[in-house]
């Protein structure tokens, strides 16, 4: 047999069935481990949909063949499979979730444009859609006039919109086209990105909360841990205080002490309530106090010094006594 080197599309295909062998195994695994709350979760739901997708165009060339009509189609869909990069970061489910917030929101501000438009159809199409004069291509009935529209609404071309109007010569069209404008445009689709950056803060402040909250839990977790192995260190102590050298615990304390380096974690709970921490904090502000007592005495006797230096500096005289004194 002669061996061949391994073409592109054999690389590509070996890619395809490690990556499709991963995502079955992460799916089984999470089934295994949770199978009832795994199906609560509707980031869950979406790998499965996924994984389905990806296994749909093997599906269909082994059941229709490989000359089936719409088995391009199914290929095309497979690019929705990068929707499983959604479980893995936490930013872009933050953001699908501020827009899953503005559903009704965005819902209620979508159906008063369409009232909006749907009532200004009507109007195009009784002022511009007439059958003798009217521009049919864009107000010859209700489906046009919507197109037309959703063009005014985005500001897309309406100048050539306006124009084919104009030639026309229809008086009403100028303000109608500037009062639509007004409404749809700088209305309701700032009304629309409004609720949705709105939202989306609130999603983000929430998401800051919520990792600040994880975060202190984890500092509470350490903590624990820390006195617990402090605590079991103490308790060893004790247990071995009668077998020891040590007249008292505190001296078998101060022994360990010497054993620990700088990078031993210590939690000290009630050192700041303890008296001789107070009694030395209280030294300190005393000490504190007499120090900036005794630099403002000296800032003073500074200032003192210059004043009598610039008494003794001459003093100059004005030129114009000086001439007084020549004459």
């Amino acid at each position: 047999k002669v061996l061949t080197r391994p073409t592109r599309h054999d690389s590509l295909l070996f890619s395809e069935i490690f990556f499709v062998s991963i995502c079955t195994s992460e799916l089984s695994m999470k089934v295994y481990v949770d199978p009832i709350n795994y199906w609560k979760n509707g980031y869950n739901l979406l790998d499965v949909i996924i994984i389905i997708i990806m296994f749909l165009p093997y599906a269909l060339r082994q059941l229709m063949g490989k000359q089936f009509t719409y088995l391009y189609i199914a290929d095309g869909v497979q690019s929705l499979r990068i929707l499983k990069l959604i479980g893995y970061s936490q930013g872009i489910r933050t953001l699908i979730t501020a827009v899953g917030q503005t559903v009704y929101t965005v819902a209620s501000v979508l159906l008063l444009l369409f009232l909006l438009m749907y009532i200004f159809a009507i109007l195009g199409f009784c002022l511009f859609g007439s059958p003798d004069k009217g521009d049919h291509d864009n107000w010859g009935n209700l489906a046009a006039a919507f197109f037309t529209l959703f063009s005014l609404a985005t500001v897309d071309g309406w100048t050539d919109l306006q124009k084919q109007l104009d030639n026309r010569a229809f008086a009403l069209s100028r303000a109608f086209t500037i009062i639509f404008i007004l409404l749809a445009s700088f209305i309701f689709l700032n009304m629309f990105v409004g609720v949705m950056i709105m939202h989306t803060e609130d999603s983000i402040r929430k998401f800051e909360r919520e990792l600040m909250l994880e975060q202190q839990e984890m500092l509470m977790g350490e903590k624990q841990v820390i006195l617990q192995r402090q605590q079991e260190e103490i308790s060893r102590l004790m247990h071995i205080q009668k077998n020891a050298d040590c007249t008292s615990f505190s001296e078998l304390v101060e022994n360990f002490k010497k054993t620990l380096s700088h990078t031993d974690p210590m939690v000290l709970d009630d050192f700041g309530t303890s008296l001789p921490f107070i009694d030395i904090y209280f030294s300190t502000l005393d000490y504190q106090d007499t120090t900036v007592h005794k630099l403002q005495e000296l800032y003073y006797e500074i200032v003192h010094v210059l004043s009598l230096m610039l008494e003794d500096l001459p003093q100059e005289k004005p030129q114009s006594l000086e001439k007084v004194d020549e004459k």
